[in-house]
This record gives structure tokens, C-alpha cells and sequence, in this order.
């Protein structure tokens, strides 16, 4: 049976055999006796995206009173679950998202723990996901920003929206209802001054985001 720590771009934390492609964490919020969740869903306002492997440490999920490795498709939906880059394993990409975030939320000197602190206001309501109404058309939103229409989460790329699964991106649709954002906004401010989340293969079909510089995971 798979383990509860899967966390789709809406921050719930579901069990899943499809593998995620980055780890991270919320704190330490498992038992690890049972290797299940606690009825709490975070421990620290860190909510982190880290390496799967990093200078070849090993670790047994869930196994430690450590912290709780959590998965996500790709850096899009840890993103917009209200996660940041881990300043420890990805510290270039971390310093390179506190440079956007500082950019496009017009801030300077800001330390990881005030990021932290923004998100955590901007992630939750009460216990459940924030999210946030539209100032602009869904296509006008940067490369790698996700919204929510329904019950389905999608990700924005080349101003199209690909429908999001525990697997992949699938086509992209033309029209959503009513869309709302679920990537946080100062994130999103950060993805429009510059940050290139790194995006799962199945959008590597649209030669668009080579040209324009998305990072994608090797097939």
C-alpha cells in the first residue's frame, strides 16, 4: 500500500503509487511507528521543495521522528501548494527565488523566514487552501502558475491551461469556468519577475517552453 504523502497543488496530502518527481516538507507531522499522518498537516511554517537525491544521502520514508518526506509532481504544484526552494539542497535555486520574490514583491534583504511567514498567510484558510480570485484573464498569468476550476487544478504555460493528474499535464483546454488561483500570490509575483519552476516532462511537447526557457525534468 502506498504511503499518505502525496500533495497535490490544492496542499492535500493523499496516497498515490505514482512517484513524485521533488521531495520536501512541512515539518514533522507522521507517526513513525505507523508511518501515518498525523491529523495535523504542518509543524512549521517552512514548507520546503527539496532534491529526491542529494550527495547520495538515503533516507526510509516516513521511518524517523524526522521530518515528513512529502512528493509532488513537479516544482509547479509544490509551488502552488504554498511551498518555497529548500535553501539547504537547492540553495542556488533558492537564492534565485528569494532574488524574484524580492523583485516582484518589491521587498529587499528579506531572510527565508520572512518568505515563510508571507506564504503561511497566503497558503491557509483556517485548515483548508486559500484561494485567490483572478485580477486578469487565466492566459495572461506566467509560465508555471496554477489554477483551480472546479475540482480540477491547471497549470499555466504559454498562456494555455494544462489539466493536472497524480501522472502528468494532459491537453489543454481553451476555456475554464471561473478559474481561481491557487499558486500564492507573492509566489505568483515571483514567477512574473523571473523564476522558472522546474515543470514535469509531460509538458515537453510544447517546443514553446523550450523557447522561452522553462526548466523540464529529463523523461
Amino acid at each position: 500500500m502506498p504511503l499518505q504523502n502525496r500533495v497535490t497543488p490544492m496542499g492535500d496530502i493523499v496516497a498515490t503509487p505514482h512517484r513524485g518527481t521533488f521531495t520536501g516538507n512541512r515539518g514533522i507531522i507522521h507517526d513513525p511507528a505507523t508511518k501515518t499522518l498525523l491529523t495535523k498537516r504542518w509543524s512549521s511554517p517552512a514548507w520546503l521543495v527539496c532534491l529526491c537525491a542529494f550527495r547520495g544521502k538515503r533516507r526510509e520514508v516516513m521511518a524517523r521522528q524526522s521530518w515528513t518526506e512529502l512528493f509532488f509532481l513537479d516544482e509547479a504544484t509544490a509551488l502552488a501548494a504554498g511551498h518555497r526552494p529548500c535553501f539547504y539542497c537547492r540553495r542556488d535555486d533558492a537564492n534565485r527565488f528569494r532574488a524574484a520574490w524580492e523583485q516582484g514583491n518589491g521587498v529587499s534583504g528579506v531572510r527565508a523566514a520572512d518568505i515563510d511567514k508571507v506564504l503561511h498567510g497566503e497558503r491557509l484558510d483556517h485548515r483548508r487552501k486559500r484561494l485567490h480570485p483572478l485580477t486578469a484573464p487565466f492566459r495572461t498569468l506566467p509560465d508555471g502558475a496554477m489554477v483551480q476550476a472546479g475540482d480540477e487544478s491547471f497549470l499555466i504555460l504559454q498562456g494555455r491551461a494544462l489539466p493536472w493528474s497524480f501522472a502528468g499535464y494532459g491537453q489543454p483546454r481553451e476555456e475554464l469556468t471561473t478559474p481561481q488561483l491557487l499558486t500564492p500570490p507573492s509566489t505568483l509575483r515571483a514567477l512574473q519577475a523571473g523564476y522558472q519552476p522546474v515543470l514535469h516532462p509531460s509538458v515537453k511537447a510544447s517546443r514553446g517552453a523550450q523557447r522561452r526557457g522553462c526548466a523540464l525534468l529529463p523523461p
